[in-house]
Formats: structure tokens, sequence, C-alpha cells
């Protein structure tokens, strides 16, 4: 399975994002477009970094009947993005249903993601506030079970789950991690964070890394910096 560095494009405005596109002359980097980006510029943002040749992980954690969310993706699925994504918590059957709707005529699609538990949630506010009794590993290992039972390609997690879910789902079955820090960096607001040479270590097929590279002085060289670490390149 293909390895990745998917940078965070989680920019207010089209110039802000087009702007920092910019910087990476020569290169193509895989970004992931969130909903800050997607509803402040709409479907064009999209479109235009896909024209100017990136790849796209389109990432607006669908949540919702499965009737909406299946009529929504068929609307992504002509954005012609590379991945997207759902909430694991709305079930096999709505997942289902995102499947239906991404699925175009043709037999084409992107592929599908589910979120298991974000990565600033902790075991404590899981149990506490969500009232789910099982602990986070558990609960992960379930909702990555649920999303390959529905036909998806992988999940979101932190890192530290990778190899749980690699276990649990099999090696084919697809791991994109946020919560990717550099070891001499801040945590921020993430919780379950690990570095980009242990996410490769411990399992992740796709890290997203989002301030590291796009705060950073010179976000080309922190980008390369996380290729170098979790591509070995």
């Amino acid at each position: 399975m293909a390895k990745d560095v998917i940078i965070a494009c989680d920019f207010s405005s089209a110039a802000a994002t087009l702007e920092f596109l910019d910087k990476f002359q020569g290169r193509k980097p895989f970004v992931k477009i969130g909903m800050e980006l997607f509803y402040a510029a709409g479907p064009e943002i999209v479109r235009e970094i896909k024209k100017r040749g990136h790849k796209i992980f389109l990432d607006l954690k669908l949540h919702d009947i499965p009737n909406t969310v299946r009529k929504t993706m068929a609307v992504l699925s002509a954005l012609d993005v590379d991945m997207t994504n759902v909430h694991a918590a709305g079930t096999i059957d709505m997942m289902k249903a995102a499947l239906e709707g991404l699925t175009r005529a043709d037999g084409t699609r992107p592929e599908l993601i589910a979120v298991t538990q974000l990565t600033s949630t902790s075991e404590e506010r899981m149990q506490k506030e969500l009232l789910i009794n099982a602990t986070i590993a558990d609960t992960i290992s379930q909702y990555a079970a649920n999303a390959a039972a529905a036909g998806l390609d992988g999940v979101v997690c932190s890192p530290l789950e990778a190899s749980l879910v690699k276990g649990r789902c099999g090696a084919g079955f697809m791991t994109v991690t946020p919560g990717i820090r550099f070891a001499d960096a801040a945590a921020d607001d993430q919780v379950r964070i690990t570095t980009p040479a242990k996410a490769r270590e411990i399992g992740s097929d796709y890290i997203v890394v989002g301030r590291p590279i796009t705060a950073a002085a010179d976000p080309v060289a922190a980008y390369m910096r996380c290729v170098n670490e979790f591509l070995g390149e």
C-alpha cells in the first residue's frame, strides 16, 4: 500500500491556501481540505487545487441519517477528490449508504474512510462525556471493524492505534493518522500524538500534518522533514 504525507490545509480562505501551495515549486503534496476551508471557499477551491495536480483528501466527516449521507456523497463524488470520510459512529448502515452514494455510474469512486475517535479525545473524556464505557482501544477497534464490514477502505485513527486496527482488520485496511508532531514541537490541542518516524514504525499508511508544516517558518523544509522521517526519503 502506498504511503504519503498529507498536509492539512486548514486555512480560512482560498487565497491563503493557494499562496501556501505556491511555495511548493516542483512538488505536488497530497493535501487535506477540511471544514474550515471548504465552508469558506466552497467546492471551487477543490476544483482549483485538483486542477493544479494535487491529490485531495476532502475531510468533511459526514454524520447524518443514511439517506442524507448517500445523497451528499453523490454530490461530493463529482468533485473528483481522491479520499473522503464519514464518522464511524454513524453506524454500518450509514457507512454503506455513504459508499453507495460515492460510487459513480462507471463503478469508480474516491477512497472512503471513517473517523473512529478524534485525536483530541482522551479515554477519560470519551467515558465521562460520551458515556462510552469501553476502553478507547476497544472502541476504536470495534469502529474500525464496523467500517470494514460496511466495505470502507480504512479509518482515521491516532497513530497509536494504527497497529491495533491492522491487527483487527488486516494489513490492507488503510490507516490515516493525524496527531503528528515533531519530537521537538508542542502538542497543541492534540492528545494522542506521535512523531512521523514512530508513526511509520507502528503502521500508519498516511499521516496528516497541519500546524507543524503550515505554521512553520519554512513550510517546505518542514514538509520535507516529515517526508524524510515518515517515508525515509
